[in-house]
């Protein structure tokens, strides 16, 4: 075959590509089992995060979530449950966020230092992109335990700060409501803005977009767990002068 043709030219690259391609997706699939396994090791790291266990080495992470969650259940808007994640890792923990619904929504419990946490995914949109956390409950679903939440590209030095440790402590035994009301109360006003210390989170000065979009994830993302809150699986009120409101 003449090798200065324009036949052997494309057939020469057709092999090239498809050899190229056999490559690349063989590389995947082999990679593809350990490339799981570590979103999911980041995911646990994320959740033990929200409930103040932080700075664990890699081979700590899924010991320390074993002995932590309880279960990781499927609830629907109401309260009620619909998979109770005994069988961890395959209820809440693999459900997407983009497939979440009133139907099924993830709720993650967990026992800390003897006492019961419920931890809540919330996702939302800051300045440049998405954002996406967990909220801990204190068992009586009134007042915030821990959080973390993380972003896909907010401007560093500023929105982005939302990831370090400071801020997400600033959610710590933030009340969930006013007395009275069913409306979740809890948010993050601009830096310096605060006036109701028991509901308000003090945001991050110069990321104001930033800061509406997490108030908005956390408000949003915890209201769509009324039902869940004010009943709790038991049928106990969380929020109990709401509920008392209600009955009457």
């Amino acid at each position: 075959m003449n090798t200065n043709s324009n036949s052997y030219t494309i057939i020469y690259a057709s092999v090239m590509v498809i050899i190229v391609a056999f490559l690349l997706a063989f590389v995947s699939s082999t990679l593809k089992p350990l490339q799981d396994a570590n979103v999911a090791i980041d995911k646990k790291s994320q959740i033990l995060a929200s409930l103040n266990i932080r700075g664990l080495e890699k081979s700590e992470i899924e010991p320390k979530y074993d002995a932590v969650i309880v279960g990781d259940q499927i609830i629907k808007a109401d309260g009620t449950v619909v998979n109770d994640g005994a069988a961890k890792d395959e209820a809440a923990f693999v459900v997407d966020s983009k497939d979440i619904n009133e139907n099924n929504m993830p709720l993650y419990v967990a026992n800390v230092d003897g006492a019961t946490k419920y931890v809540i995914p919330v996702t939302g949109r800051g300045l440049w992109g998405g954002l996406w956390g967990y909220i801990a409950l204190n068992e009586d679903c009134k007042t915030v335990f821990g959080a973390y939440m993380s972003h896909a590209s907010e401007t560093a030095g500023l929105g982005a700060l939302l990831v370090e440790p400071w801020f997400q402590e600033r959610f710590l035994g933030k009340k969930l409501f006013k007395d009275g009301s069913n409306d979740v109360a809890l948010t993050v006003v601009k830096a310096g803005a605060v006036k109701e210390a028991d509901f308000e989170v003090d945001g991050i000065t110069g990321a104001t977009l930033t800061t509406n979009g997490v108030a908005a994830m956390v408000k949003d993302g915890l209201q769509k767990y009324i039902g869940f809150i004010n009943t709790k699986t038991a049928g106990t009120c969380c929020n109990e002068q709401a509920c008392e409101k209600t009955e009457e």
